[in-house]
C-alpha cells in the first residue's frame, strides 16, 4: 500500500474545463478533483480555451457548447485541427441536447456528450473511462491548476 506522500507524488491527470458560467466551471472542478483526484484548469472564454489547449497537453477536456465567440463547436474543431490536444478526449457538457447538435459534436470529434444539468455519476463514469483509455497522465505544460 502506497503511503500518503507517495500518493501525492504520483502524476495526476490534467483536465481542461471550458464553460462561460463560473459556477459550472467551479462545480465541475470540485467534483472531478474530489472524485478522481485530478488537476483541473479552467477556461471561461473560447479564446482562453484555445490558448490553453494550444500550449498545454491535457488528458481530457470538458467543453460547453453555448459560449460567446466561436462557441464550443468552434473550439472543438480548432483543437482537432491541430494542437497538442488533437487526440485528447473531449466531453461536451451542454444544455443543447437535440440529436442534430449531438451529431455535429460527434462529427467534429467529440468523444462523448452529457446534458446539463449534470448527472454526477454518469459524468464521473465517462471521464474515468476516457482517462483510462487515454493511459498515463500527461506531464507537459504548466499553468494554473484547481484541484
Amino acid at each position: 500500500m502506497a503511503s500518503r506522500a507517495q500518493e501525492e507524488l504520483k502524476p495526476r491527470h490534467r483536465v481542461l474545463i471550458v464553460d462561460d458560467e463560473e459556477s459550472t466551471r467551479l462545480l465541475l472542478a470540485r467534483m472531478l478533483s474530489k472524485e478522481l483526484k485530478l488537476d483541473a484548469q479552467l477556461a471561461g472564454t473560447c479564446e482562453q480555451a484555445l490558448r490553453l489547449a494550444g500550449n498545454y497537453a491535457y488528458d481530457a477536456i470538458l467543453l460547453d457548447l453555448l459560449m460567446p465567440g466561436i462557441g464550443g463547436l468552434g473550439v472543438l474543431r480548432r483543437i482537432r485541427a491541430g494542437s497538442p490536444n488533437a487526440a485528447t478526449p473531449v466531453i461536451v457538457v451542454s444544455v443543447a441536447v437535440d440529436q442534430a447538435t449531438i451529431a455535429s459534436c460527434m462529427a467534429a470529434g467529440a468523444n462523448a456528450h452529457h446534458a446539463k444539468p449534470i448527472r454526477r455519476a454518469e459524468l464521473i463514469a465517462t471521464v474515468k473511462a476516457q482517462l483510462a483509455a487515454r493511459g498515463k497522465p500527461k506531464t507537459t505544460g504548466g499553468g494554473e491548476s484547481h484541484g
